[in-house]
Order: structure tokens, then C-alpha cells, then sequence
């Protein structure tokens, strides 16, 4: 592969994180791959989306998925992959996913910068 290739399939890649724009810490991106060795089940990938729902409007998910549909944008980590639809791409650009296992906090949270407000439980945003 010519250097000039090789630049354009980095810049390629780079857009394509870039459009995704969703990123695991290391601490979720280990948990994430523990829980899909536990499932044993080839082609799981990290689906995570925007739907309506909530009190404020709009409502995460984070599941396991084999199926990429059309419009899908799949972000590959180490190990595994992270897909994000079409629809929920605008909501997600710029959003750290992280995961703590501590007295004072437990699970996957999400750091999203396009969020204007939550609810007060925690459940949905806006």
C-alpha cells in the first residue's frame, strides 16, 4: 500500500470514528468485552442508541446486537464492535460511555455533551 492509500484509508477511518463519535473508556470498553466472551455468542456487538421516551424526552440504550442494518456506523474497538444507528448519530456526537464498579457508583453512565438537561432520576435527557 502506497503511503498516499495508506494516508487516505487513516483519514477514512478517522472520519468514520469521527461521525460515531461515541467513545468507551477503557473501563467500559473491558467490560463490554468481558460481557460479550460471557455470552459466547459470535458477531455480539455493543448496539447504542437515542429513542423517545423518559421524562425529558429522549432515553439511552446500550444492548447486545448481531444485526447491522442499513445506515448503521459500526466503531471497531479492540475485540468487539460499537454500533450506533443513523437517527441517533446526531445525539451521540462528542459522547464518552464509561463504567465504574465502586461502592459509590455502579454501571455505564454517559457523558453526553449535546445533552441540554436531564430528568431527575437520571433516565432520560433532553
Amino acid at each position: 500500500m502506497s503511503a498516499t492509500q495508506q494516508a487516505d484509508t487513516e483519514q477514512s477511518t478517522e472520519a468514520k470514528d469521527a461521525k460515531v463519535g461515541v467513545v468507551l473508556t477503557d473501563a467500559a470498553a473491558a467490560k463490554v468485552k468481558a460481557l460479550i466472551e460471557q455470552e459466547g455468542e459470535e458477531g455480539l456487538r455493543l448496539r447504542v442508541e437515542v429513542s423517545p421516551g423518559g421524562c425529558s424526552g429522549l432515553r439511552y440504550g446500550l444492548y447486545f446486537d448481531t444485526d447491522v442494518r442499513d445506515g448503521d456506523i459500526v466503531q471497531d474497538y479492540e475485540g468487539f464492535g460499537v454500533i450506533v444507528d443513523k437517527m441517533s448519530i446526531p445525539y451521540l456526537i462528542g459522547a464518552n460511555i464509561d463504567f465504574a464498579d465502586r461502592i459509590d457508583a455502579q454501571g455505564f453512565t454517559i457523558d453526553n455533551p449535546n445533552a441540554q438537561g436531564s430528568c431527575a432520576c437520571g433516565d432520560s435527557f433532553h
